[in-house]
């Protein structure tokens, strides 16, 4: 997602596959919310109590809202067999219908790229893209690569830390649910903390759940505030790059502190964070439509890969560490790496020069 906020996969003539994007990440949040709930730990329950609850916050169908979702009066059975019905089989058919739409809509319209340039624009006598490629054999042995990678690590995660130091398995939820011992701090999981951090930022309890669910609301409206006649980051003006990296931080900052227990200076610092998250998109038809935006070439770029830059990686670890030859305790000489603190210190005043270059 954040991939496409920065390439502008959001705009014309791909706005249905951003709705469709969308629709399935709330789709997500439901299966990972309403599967939070099955281990039936401490903070499942009382995790699932807190959010439920927040529903009878809304004028006049509230409480019975609440009711209708939980079952009961209170988080149980009945919840749990709702919850795990709609975990199972009605939320991943939901999925499977909203996956299909997203591809249907993708092959009408096409891939973005990283320039923003609309391709079929530059055909050859037989209407193929000049610079398009055909997904196979390039993209499906692409994307095997990047799920052998992704296996690797959430493997590692499997069978080595599952719990990730309390991060994706809290300690609390290792402890059966009990109605009536409330844990002393009520956090959700780490993909709910930005949210849970602006619903917390907002004193009053029906306007924190306007807050939360605008702050999901409000990324189906992109591809119309974005008034941008130019699509990639490359060639957006200065005050585009600024916002998005105050977006960044902003985001980052509401899901550390979503982690952390609600005191006066940390909910202080959450509603500025709020508010740079919702400016950031509400005065986007501002910004956007002002900044000056550079010339987007005709045919696609070509940028250095990864093993282009496997030589600059290397003078770069060259430069901020030193080497040095040292006898082991057999007395046998062996070399060993050092930071080099004068060389860390050229390579961040050389990375903060180009960040404000890229920046402006």
């Amino acid at each position: 997602m954040f991939r496409g906020l920065v390439y502008g996969s959001f705009k014309q003539p791909r706005e249905l596959i951003w709705i469709f994007g969308m629709l399935i990440f709330v789709c997500l949040m439901a299966e990972a919310f309403m599967g939070y709930l099955l281990p039936w730990g401490q903070m499942s329950y009382w995790g699932a109590q807190v959010i439920i609850s927040l529903f009878s916050a809304i004028p006049v169908v509230g409480d019975e809202l609440s009711l209708w979702i939980r079952g009961d009066y209170v988080v149980s059975d009945a919840t749990l067999n709702r919850f795990f019905a709609f975990h199972v089989i009605a939320v991943p058919l939901v999925l499977l219908i909203l996956v299909f739409l997203h591809i249907v809509a993708l092959h009408e319209v096409g891939s973005n790229n990283p320039d923003g340039i609309e391709i079929k624009q530059n055909t050859n006598w037989q209407g193929r893209p000049l610079d398009g490629i055909a997904f196979h054999p390039y993209y499906t042995v692409k994307d095997i690569v990047g799920v052998a990678v992704f296996m690797f690590f959430f493997a590692v995660v499997i069978f080595y830390m599952p719990e990730m130091g309390g991060f994706f398995l809290e300690h609390a939820n290792f402890i059966p649910a009990d109605p009536l011992k409330t844990p002393e701090h009520i956090a959700p999981v780490w993909y709910f903390t930005p949210f849970y951090a602006i619903l917390r930022a907002v004193p009053d309890k029906f306007a924190g759940v306007i807050a939360m669910g605008g702050a999901i609301v409000v990324l189906f409206m992109l591809p119309w505030l974005d008034r941008s006649p130019v699509k990639s980051i490359r060639y957006r003006g200065g005050l585009f790059k600024k916002a998005i990296f105050l977006f960044v931080i902003s985001f980052i900052g509401l899901g550390y502190l979503g982690t952390q227990p609600a005191t006066p200076g940390a909910t202080t610092v959450a509603r500025v964070l709020t508010a740079v998250y919702f400016g950031f998109f509400l005065l986007m038809p501002l910004y956007t439509r002002w900044e000056k935006t550079k010339p987007v070439p005709e045919r696609l770029t070509e940028h250095p890969t990864l093993e282009d830059r496997i030589p600059q990686l290397l003078a770069l670890v060259d430069e901020v560490t030193l080497t040095e030859q040292v006898s082991d305790a057999a007395g046998a000489t062996v070399t060993r790496r050092k930071a080099n603190v004068a060389g860390i210190k050229a390579v961040l005043i050389r990375f903060a020069k180009q960040l404000k270059a890229s920046l402006d």
